[in-house]
C-alpha cells in the first residue's frame, strides 16, 4: 500500500471546541442546494430528495443549521440561507474530493456495505483523507452548535464524526442515520480500518438503520471488535448508552398525492402511452446508474422473454431511465458503457422499425416527468442486488390510487420488508425475474388491487416527516425507537424498541 501523504494528529482530531448557537445542526455530505449555472449566470437551486423535504420544516423551526459540501469549487461562494435554512459550507478540495469521496466512501465503503458485489479497495492515503474530512465536518458542527443542542449526521461519508464531535462537545445529544446497508461481521471486518469506523459509530447516542438485521448486524461487531456490552438494541460503551434501532426511510406522499392529481401530469402520463405506441403493457425501471441496482442482469431476463414470445414487440414496452451517477468515475463510465451495450443489443434483436422494444433515459428527470412515468408504467421493476431501502418501489406505489400497477421487487431491497404485496425476486436469478413478470402479467385484477391496497396502507402510514420527527423524538428521549417490530417479529431488537417512524 501506497504511504500517507498527511499524518494525522489525534489530538487535534479531539480538541475540544467552543460552542455555536444552532439549537438543531443536520451534518450531510452535500448542502440540500446545488449549483446551476445557467447562460453566464450563476443559480442556487434546492436538492432534490426525502431528506431535505423532511428536514426542512424542522431546521426552521429550531433554529437550526445544515451543514455539508456545496458541490462546487472554492471560487464559488454558496450562499449562508436558502428558503429560511441556514447553511455553512465545508470546504473539500478537487484532489480531496478524489480520495474522500471517490476513494474512500465510494470505491472503499460502498462495495463493502452492498456485499462486496466488487471488491472494495483498501489505500491508506484515502483512509488519511477521510479522517481529515470527517474531523472538518466534526468541528464545523462543534462550533456551530448551541451548549446541549442536537447534531443529526446522515450516512456512510461521515461515520468518524460522532465520536470526534463526542470529544470536542461532549454536551450536545448525537444522532446517526446510515441510509444504505450495513454489512454482516464476515464483511465489515474485511476492512482495515474497522474499529475506527465502529468508535466512530458509537459517539452517537441513537444510531438508525433503514432495517433491523442492520442494526443487529452493527450492535454484533460492536461487541466483537470494540467490546460493547449490551444487546442489539441497547449498546454500553465507554461508559455511555448508545441505542440502535431500525427507521426505515419513506417518500413525501403529499407532495406525489398533490403531484397525481394535477391534470397535466396525468394529460402527460396519457402522452407517454401514446409516445410508446400505445401498447398494452409498460414495463418501466428507474434507477441510479449504478452497479448495485442489478439493471443489466434486470434486462438481460427481459431480452429472454423476448426472445422465447412471452414479451411482444408492440404489445410490451421496456422504458429504462439510468440517472447519471459519479460521471467522474471511470468504473461509472463503464458501467453505463455496458448498459447502453444491452439496451443495444435488446433493439437490435427484437425491435423493428418505428418499435424498438426498449427506450432507454440516461438523464436526470423533473419529479413530475417521474410521476407521469409511474402512471405510464404497468409493471415497475425494482432488482437491486442490495439497497439500504429504495424510494422508487414506494414512489410508484404511492402514484397508484386507482390500485392498478404491479411491482416487482428484489428481496434484497430494504423495502421488501416493508412492501409484502410486491412479486418478490431474486436479482441474481434471471430464471427467478422471468416468472415473476410472468406472474403479474397473468396476474387477475382482484389479485393486484389486493397486492397494492396492502403496498398502499404501508407507504400512507407515514410520510417522510414523520420518519425524521420520530428518529428525532427517539433520539431526545433516549429511546431506541423503531417501526421494526411491525414486520420483523424474529429480530432481538424488537424488545426495546416501541415508538413508530426519500438517494440510491
Amino acid at each position: 500500500m501506497e504511504p500517507i501523504d498527511e499524518a494525522i494528529d489525534e489530538r487535534a482530531l479531539f480538541a475540544r471546541a467552543p460552542s455555536g448557537t444552532a439549537d438543531f445542526v443536520v451534518i450531510a455530505n452535500r448542502l440540500p442546494i446545488h449549483h446551476s449555472p445557467t447562460q453566464g449566470t450563476s443559480e442556487w437551486r434546492p436538492s432534490p430528495g426525502g431528506l431535505v423535504t423532511a428536514l426542512t420544516s424542522v431546521l426552521q423551526s429550531r433554529n437550526g443549521l445544515w451543514i455539508g459540501w456545496p458541490g462546487v469549487s472554492d471560487d464559488i461562494e454558496a450562499p449562508c440561507t436558502f428558503e429560511g435554512i441556514a447553511l455553512s459550507a465545508v470546504a473539500i478540495s478537487a484532489d480531496e474530493y478524489e480520495e474522500f469521496y471517490l476513494g474512500f466512501s465510494n470505491a472503499t465503503l460502498w462495495p463493502l456495505y452492498h456485499d462486496a458485489i466488487r471488491a472494495p479497495t483498501f489505500h491508506r492515503a484515502w483512509w488519511a483523507t477521510y479522517q481529515r474530512i470527517n474531523h472538518r465536518f466534526a468541528t464545523a458542527a462543534a462550533r456551530s452548535v448551541a451548549p446541549n443542542g442536537t447534531v443529526w449526521i446522515h450516512d456512510y461519508q461521515l461515520q468518524l464524526v460522532p465520536a470526534m464531535l463526542r470529544a470536542m462537545r461532549p454536551d450536545v445529544r448525537i444522532g446517526f442515520f446510515l441510509h444504505i446497508p450495513f454489512p454482516p461481521s464476515e464483511l465489515f471486518t474485511q476492512l482495515p480500518w474497522r474499529r475506527e469506523l465502529i468508535t466512530g459509530l458509537l459517539g452517537a447516542d441513537l444510531i438508525g438503520f433503514q432495517v433491523p438485521h442492520a442494526a443487529s448486524n452493527f450492535s454484533r461487531i460492536a461487541r466483537r471488535l470494540v467490546g460493547a456490552t449490551g444487546t442489539d438494541s441497547v449498546l454500553h460503551y465507554d461508559g455511555r448508552v448508545i441505542r440502535a434501532g431500525a427507521f426505515p426511510i419513506t417518500v413525501d406522499t403529499t407532495l406525489i398525492t398533490a403531484t397525481v392529481a394535477d391534470r397535466r401530469v396525468r394529460e402527460r402520463a396519457a402522452e407517454i402511452r401514446r409516445d410508446l405506441g400505445n401498447p398494452e403493457v409498460v414495463l418501466l425501471g428507474v434507477d441510479r446508474l449504478d452497479y448495485t441496482k442489478g439493471i443489466q442482469q434486470r434486462l438481460t431476463a427481459v431480452s429472454e422473454m423476448f426472445a422465447s414470445g412471452e414479451l411482444v414487440a408492440g404489445t410490451h414496452v421496456v422504458v429504462q431511465v439510468a440517472v447519471p451517477s459519479r460521471e467522474s468515475d471511470a468504473h461509472y463510465d463503464l458501467e453505463r458503457h455496458n448498459l447502453e451495450q444491452v439496451v443495444s443489443a435488446m433493439n437490435g434483436d427484437h425491435g423493428f422499425v418505428g418499435s424498438p422494444v426498449i427506450h432507454y433515459l440516461h438523464q436526470n428527470m423533473p419529479f413530475e416527468e417521474l410521476v407521469a412515468l409511474y402512471l405510464a408504467a404497468d409493471i415497475m421493476l425494482v432488482t437491486p442486488f442490495r439497497d439500504g431501502m429504495n424510494l422508487v418501489a414506494k414512489e410508484y406505489v404511492a402514484c397508484r390510487e386507482d390500485l392498478t400497477g404491479k411491482l416487482i421487487l428484489s428481496e434484497f431491497a430494504g423495502a421488501a420488508a416493508e412492501l409484502r404485496g410486491a412479486f418478490m425476486v431474486n436479482p441474481h436469478d434471471l430464471d427467478g425475474i422471468k416468472e415473476s413478470i410472468s406472474l403479474a402479467l397473468k396476474a387477475a385484477p382482484s389479485e393486484i388491487r389486493a397486492r397494492m391496497l396492502r403496498m398502499r396502507r404501508k407507504v400512507f402510514r407515514r410520510d417522510v416527516s414523520d420518519w425524521a420527527q420520530s428518529f428525532l423524538s427517539a433520539l431526545n428521549s433516549g429511546s431506541a425507537a423503531s417501526e421494526s417490530h411491525e414486520f420483523d417479529q424474529s429480530s432481538s431488537i424488537n424488545s426495546a424498541t416501541d415508538v413508530a417512524t426519500r438517494e440510491g
